[in-house]
């Protein structure tokens, strides 16, 4: 898959622009990753707050808010990250082989279907708009119900086309982070939460305070979705400026029956659908299996809303900067090249998840002293939650392990073995909703947020399992993991049980323990780095 001439140099340029800042800066970048995402989580609570304190706590607001994100949630459950798992292996592969041009056409070929099919569901969404809003103002009555169902209705028609735009948008990351781009790609949802804000205060400030369902006219509704689509759309703009700045223009182009490369990667991404949408399927069980229980589900929603940002901000930020280095050895280096890609990746994801894992653990109880702040009966939500804390401070290290695996299966094109572990994982989840009445009431939080333990450790122990065999008769885990185990006990762990000692010595009120810990955290985390600083060169890990 050579071209003549050029091609060849070009392949070579593309191959050490993705690997090499895998190599020489997965720490960096990986941080750089994480820094935008902590930027982008508290732009979405903002945004949420916004909206919140705009339309008051009315059902109508229930409605605005669900409505926003229906684009989203279609877009996460058919695709998601599912597109930048399938489409840089392949933009990598290419690139090394055949060169920039030819990787244009691959990125081209793909992004015509995949446009195809999102406007497709889009079109699907916006004609199903009536029953949707059907669905999001079920609690409003009377002779407010009409005109709450047609502004819903009239929002999730101006929010649909965002299904296209979300498309282009990822896109847009798989061709950057193909190139080993990385930072504006992390970057732009941050524009999108800005851009939503802004036209929410603007129809504020426009139509007047809407607190009550009578006082939604139209033009608040129009001017509110059509600045949430036109905020997506600034982020896809900015994803594909970027993509352009990296020499992967998105443009789409016909052919892809004829093209073996893009339509292998259209085949893989159709036949692991499963990925994306198998966890958003079991989060809703266990949310369901949670209304059995006094204040359950807010424990799920909090807890499984905190193991995704710690997942985000830790190893999965990790897996999304080695995903190019590792889909370039696997095209060109041998089993051992891979097993020693393979081994970085292992090391820098266990790494960023051990802060997480011994800091969370150490400090369970007075987090969720923090979260849940209640004297008499409902304390007894401070016992569950740090409980399910202890659990989320392991899942996210498990996940981890489960995303950065199925990262290095899909960087080999395989698509088989990361989907069937999303089955395994959803079955776990499953089966753990289905025996949780069988178990006390006040235990059953604890049992459910221990499907998410269960479902990654399954999902892990599939895709390790397999990778274990691909990478025979190199070992699956290598010397570089028992060093960031070695170097987290060292550290974090003595330095987490003073902190401990201390903040249970003097037992400060709530805003005092808040102090502590924000004081405690970052001294043990810059120990921890500074350690790891200095282990990182001497094991062959690149530490930029």
């Amino acid at each position: 898959m050579r071209c003549a001439g050029g091609g060849t140099a070009d392949g070579g340029q593309a191959l050490r622009s993705a690997a090499a800042p895998a190599e020489d800066g997965t720490a960096r970048r990986s941080l750089v990753v994480s820094g935008w995402t902590l930027a982008s989580r508290v732009g979405g609570l903002v945004r949420v707050l916004v909206l919140g304190a705009t339309l008051g706590p009315t059902l109508l607001a229930n409605g605005v808010q669900t409505a926003l994100v229906v684009p989203n949630l279609v877009f996460t459950v058919v695709a998601g990250s599912l597109v930048m798992m399938t489409v840089i292996p392949v933009l990598v592969r290419v690139g090394a082989d055949a060169g920039q041009v030819r990787a244009v056409e691959v990125l081209g070929r793909i992004s015509a279907r995949l446009l195809l099919a999102a406007a497709f569901c889009a079109l699907a969404l916006a004609c199903a708009s009536p029953l949707v809003a059907r669905l999001l103002s079920l609690g409003v009555h009377g002779q407010r119900a009409a005109q709450v169902h047609r502004s819903l209705t009239l929002l999730v028609i101006l929010v649909a086309p965002q299904i296209v735009l979300y498309v282009v948008a990822a896109l847009g990351v798989a061709a950057q982070q193909a190139r080993g781009r990385f930072a504006l790609a992390a970057a732009a949802p941050a524009v999108e939460n800005a851009v939503v804000v802004a036209g929410v205060l603007l129809a504020d400030g426009w139509f007047g305070p809407v607190r009550q369902l009578q006082s939604a006219p139209v033009g608040f509704v129009v001017v509110v979705g059509t600045g949430s689509t036109a905020a997506v759309a600034a982020h896809a703009a900015i994803q594909v400026t970027g993509a352009a700045r990296a020499g992967l223009r998105v443009r789409p182009r016909p052919g892809l029956k004829g093209d073996v490369d893009a339509l292998a990667a259209a085949r893989r991404l159709r036949r692991s659908v499963g990925v994306a949408a198998f966890p958003s399927t079991g989060l809703g069980a266990m949310l369901l299996a949670a209304t059995t229980v006094p204040g359950g589900v807010l424990l799920m929603q909090v807890a499984y809303q905190l193991f995704a940002a710690l997942s985000y901000l830790g190893p999965r930020a990790v897996s999304m900067v080695v995903l190019p280095l590792l889909s370039a050895v696997a095209g060109r280096s041998s089993r051992r090249g891979f097993a020693a890609a393979w081994h970085s990746a292992l090391f820098h994801t266990v790494a960023a998840a051990l802060p997480a894992l011994v800091l969370l653990a150490v400090f369970a109880r007075p987090t969720a002293g923090l979260l849940f702040w209640f004297e008499g009966e409902q304390g007894l939500l401070l016992g569950r939650f740090a409980g399910c804390l202890l659990i989320v401070a392991v899942a996210q290290l498990v996940g981890g392990l489960h995303d950065v695996g199925r990262q290095a299966l899909f960087a080999r094109l395989e698509h088989r073995v990361p989907a069937r572990a999303s089955a395994c994982a959803l079955v776990a989840v499953l089966v753990m909703c289905a025996v949780s009445p069988a178990v006390d009431g006040a235990h059953r939080p604890l049992l459910l947020t221990g499907a998410v333990l269960l479902s990654e450790g399954t999902a892990a122990a599939v895709v390790l399992a397999r990778l274990r065999t691909a990478l025979s008769p190199e070992p699956l885990l290598g010397a570089p993991l028992v060093w960031a185990a070695a170097v987290g006990a060292v550290t974090l762990v003595p330095l987490a049980l003073a902190g401990r000692w201390v903040l249970a010595a003097v037992d400060p009120a709530p805003a005092g323990t808040l102090g502590m810990l924000l004081v405690i955290g970052p001294v043990a985390l810059v120990a921890y780095a500074a350690v790891m600083r200095l282990v990182m060169p001497r094991i062959g890990v690149g530490t930029q």
